[in-house]
């Protein structure tokens, strides 16, 4: 049954699928790297995602806005944390054909996180509660336990500290 996210979703399985028919047909060296939730200094202002929504939020004393009743969670993982991840995919031995998930296994409720960056941004910002989409995912945590294993990898940037980053960058861009 399709349902909103089906098209999102859909999506990464056949780009997977692509991967490995060209993997086999064409003989290439490739992986694949499932990536989750990826946030830091030089985000797109208005790209729509969680963290770059609270922080210019917070930052403009707006409302941020959270869908549903904010208790769902989600992992973040810093942008240094993903390239160190994607350089170990890219340069280790006996990686071809394999999947590696690259995210922050700590998890956030959404209640959570928007207090943090209002917090962390001394914002007077009210946290709104607008209903959630359809099939949006109570919990989205990547299992990195192989990830872990065969590269040695694992994130290494606290959410406070990479927060504190992009508020940083936030603030100077807009200045």
């Amino acid at each position: 049954m399709l349902r909103p996210r089906s098209c999102y979703d859909e999506s990464k399985r056949f780009a997977e699928s692509a991967t490995y028919v060209y993997l086999h047909k064409y003989n290439l060296d490739a992986s694949v790297v499932r990536i989750f939730n990826t946030y830091g200094p030089r985000m797109q202002v208005n790209d729509g995602r969680v963290v770059s929504n609270f922080i210019n939020a917070a930052l403009t004393n707006e409302p941020i806005t959270i869908y549903g009743d904010g208790t769902q969670t989600r992992s973040f993982c810093f942008v240094s944390d993903l390239v160190e991840g994607l350089t170990k995919v890219m340069f280790t031995e006996g990686t071809t054909g394999e999947v590696f998930n690259l995210g922050n296994p700590e998890e956030y409720s959404m209640n959570d996180l928007a207090k943090k960056i209002r917090e962390m941004t001394d914002s007077a910002s009210d946290i709104i509660n607008k209903e959630l989409p359809p099939d949006d995912p109570k919990q989205r945590r990547p299992d990195i336990s192989k990830t872990e294993r065969f590269l040695n990898w694992k994130p290494v940037v606290s959410v406070d500290k990479g927060l504190l980053k992009t508020i940083e960058y936030y603030k100077s861009i807009n200045n």
